[in-house]
């Protein structure tokens, strides 16, 4: 395996495209507004799958403020070679983000991944909006949205990552306050298990 970041790309497994499909389902009946998506091709497929899902056909815009990490030399390095390389820093970007040294890497800090996406989000303020979809990346995303719900940095990471396909609902009504509601949810794949049995 290896890391992909704001520049590297794969194409999505056969697994991959039929949880999505899973989770399109899953959301059919919500009511989007918009599906925003990191431009990236990765996810953008991810979003256009759960899009083709819904009852509601939702507009789709991609952004790029929504994309991966910049995670300059490890984009594309092999995980378990930049594991035994910096065990400190790997532990430290999975673990305590505080530790992360970027400039090691010539990656984004944490502050710039973050502020670019938790501004974008902010934005959404002026659209007025009930429901909104985003579609984006796991670093990213675990990082932005523990910003946008008050945590230090040294915290970001404190109860992991964010899974693949998996449901995430922030509730907001001022776009400085967010209230989690749901974090890192993937019982609808079980509930899909369990009906197929």
């Amino acid at each position: 395996m290896r890391f992909q970041g704001a520049n590297g790309d794969s194409p999505l497994l056969q697994t991959a495209i039929d949880e999505l499909h899973t989770l399109g389902k899953h959301l059919s009946d919500t009511h989007f507004n918009k599906i925003y998506s990191s431009d990236l091709p990765r996810a953008l497929h991810s979003a256009k799958i759960i899009q083709q899902e819904n009852h509601f056909a939702p507009d789709l815009i991609p952004i790029s403020e929504l994309r991966e990490w910049g995670l300059g030399k490890l984009e594309g390095a092999k995980i378990a070679a930049t594991e035994a390389a910096y065990p400190q820093q790997m532990w430290a970007f999975r673990h305590n983000l505080a530790q992360f040294d970027h400039n090691l890497f010539g990656a984004e800090s944490v502050y710039q991944t973050t502020h670019r996406t938790t501004s974008f989000i902010k934005t959404l303020k002026e659209k007025n909006y009930q429901k909104v979809l985003i579609v984006g990346h796991g670093a990213n995303l675990t990082a932005s949205i523990r910003t946008l719900l008050g945590y230090e940095v040294s915290l970001l990471r404190k109860d992991g990552g964010l899974a693949n396909a998996s449901v995430t609902i922030l509730e907001t009504d001022d776009f400085d306050s967010f209230k989690l509601i749901t974090w890192n949810n993937l019982d609808y794949l079980v509930e899909d298990k369990t009906a197929n049995l």
